[in-house]
């Protein structure tokens, strides 16, 4: 500190020195330019004052100012004396412009000290925080690992969000064809006899059209715009119904075991869609065990906690029901597990499969508000874990519904909406051969002139989800304010948020999906009106 100090005296010094030396080279140079400067002398005084101020400071540079008047005095005594005007302002600009830049220098220099001081107490900083990372270096790599492991997670959840979309797009599109090759095969098999030539061909095209129609129904659940009827089940009772099948299905050479939780809590789905997921999930546990083994069905009331929730993307904590199923297979490795929710992705023989079986599980869950995650190791076997959110509330009885043929048939005004030409004409053809009087429209705009103008009763309307210009949704919120009574049925090659909430069905919204039969039209139009005949018949 003190070699320090007494650099910084020595440092001054010169400064001052300089500054006594640079008036003395300013008086050298005027003296030898007197006969051309005249009385312009302070102005090589004035350039060696701010020369000293700009470089010494501002002790340097008053001291310059000082001695350049003293020698202007000294070598022209009567300089100063005539106060004119123009001496007056010369006087006052040499002594301000010297004071200026002197004080400009010592605020230069004092920000330039600062930014030293600052740079030094950075770099410091850096030391030690540099030191603390290399200390907390192992807690670093435990961090990164698990943010990249999160970024996969989410990175595999978008991606399937998109090929979902990309699915179900091409399912809606695909149904509308499939409704008018599935429907027109129907019609011509109810008017050809057993022995006409042609029905073989046309049963044929008619099976094709339901293989199909069963590809893009798988598509549509993969993609979550599958139309789902949730009610509150127990799902030890959905394990249970299915246990009989799951034998059957699986082959004697596969040992079924279930491990059901006594008091299980509810939750909120589709039971049917359910069961579809069990089966599908057996399915895939018997191709994995070609030789025989153990499938386990397992529930519990399990609890995600926060640190649960930070591990695997959309997880929020709180009380789940869990269905597990697990093999004793030949276990799948990382890459293949990366793949297999994806829609028509399958390690099976060519013809073996068609890819689609766990891209519906997926698909039905995530649908239901749910999780799913698989843990397998090749040789170890597979263990599928689907996690339902808890809900309040008794469990519904798991009942069939029968529905009568011989009732199919009515009298009743229905109004049908429909863009697609091919599908308005089969719907209008069956409906019409079933007794019914039919009032067709394309879009919404000519409906609505339709039922404003129309004078006698319109018992049903039966309309698109999707159309240009307005939306199935839309038109039924504008005809209810015309025909308050009006019954509503939706059709659609998908759900559509018009008429779904986060894809499950709006309660009281009825919906027959794309493609349907001429059967099946036929049924569910009559559903629709017998409800609405029986309720009339409770009115007083």
């Amino acid at each position: 500190m003190r070699h320090q100090a007494g650099d910084l005296r020595r440092f001054r010094l010169l400064h001052y020195g300089v500054a006594v030396l640079t008036v003395a080279a300013a008086l050298l140079l005027q003296l030898a330019l007197q006969p051309l400067m005249e009385r312009e002398s302070f102005l090589l005084f004035f350039v060696a004052v701010v020369i000293v101020a700009w470089y010494g400071g501002q002790g340097p540079g008053l001291l310059a100012t000082i001695l350049a008047a003293l020698v202007i005095k000294f070598i022209e005594p009567d300089y100063w004396l005539e106060w004119d005007l123009a001496s007056i302002t010369k006087l006052g600009i040499f002594i301000v412009a010297g004071l200026l830049i002197s004080l400009l220098s010592a605020s230069r220099k004092r920000a330039a000290e600062s930014l030293r001081q600052a740079r030094d107490e950075l770099e410091r900083q850096v030391q030690e925080r540099t030191a603390e990372l290399a200390r907390a270096n192992e807690a670093w790599q435990l961090e990164i690992a698990e943010r990249k492991r999160l970024e996969e997670q989410l990175l595999q959840a978008q991606k399937m969000e998109t090929i979902g979309r990309l699915a179900g797009g091409i399912a809606h599109d695909f149904n509308n064809l499939l409704t008018a090759i599935i429907g027109y095969s129907s019609i011509l098999l109810r008017h050809c006899s057993q022995d006409h030539p042609l029905r073989a061909e046309i049963e044929e095209i008619e099976k094709a059209g339901q293989r199909a129609a069963a590809l893009t129904s798988q598509l549509l659940s993969f993609s979550r715009k599958q139309v789902l009827q949730p009610r509150v089940v127990d799902l030890n009772s959905v394990v249970t119904n299915l246990e009989r099948m799951l034998r059957r299905l699986i082959g004697e050479d596969v040992e079924l075991v279930t491990v059901l939780k006594p008091e299980l809590g509810r939750v909120r789905v589709d039971p049917g869609q359910i069961e579809q997921v069990i089966m599908n999930l057996a399915v895939n546990a018997r191709d994995a065990m070609p030789a025989g083994g153990k499938l386990t069905i397992e529930t519990d009331n399990v609890e995600l906690d926060e640190h649960y929730a930070r591990e695997h993307v959309s997880v929020r904590p709180g009380p789940y029901v869990m269905l597990a199923v697990s093999d004793t297979g030949c276990g799948m490795d990382k890459e293949t597990q990366a793949h297999i929710f994806e829609p028509f992705f399958t390690t099976k023989e060519r013809g073996k499969g068609t890819g689609l079986g766990l891209a519906t599980v997926y698909g039905i869950v995530k649908q239901s508000g749910g999780n799913i995650w698989v843990y397998s190791e090749p040789g170890q076997g597979t263990t599928f874990k689907l996690y339902f959110p808890c809900v309040a509330g008794q469990a519904e009885m798991l009942t069939q519904k029968t529905e009568s043929v011989s009732q199919l048939r009515g009298t009743e005004t229905i109004l049908l909406v429909e863009d697609d030409q091919q599908v308005q004409s089969l719907a209008a053809r069956v409906l019409r051969e079933q007794g019914y009087k039919v009032l067709e429209t394309s879009n919404g705009k000519e409906a609505l002139h339709l039922a404003a103008h129309y004078l006698a009763e319109i018992h049903l309307v039966l309309t698109d989800v999707v159309m240009p210009g307005m939306s199935g949704r839309v038109l039924v919120d504008h005809l209810k304010s015309l025909r308050p009574e009006l019954r509503v049925l939706y059709l659609s090659g998908y759900t559509d948020d018009t008429i779904v909430h986060h894809r499950v069905l709006d309660p009281g919204a009825s919906f027959l999906q794309k493609p349907f039969t001429p059967q099946g039209l036929a049924r569910k139009v009559r559903e629709v009106l017998g409800e609405a005949k029986r309720a009339s018949s409770r009115c007083p």
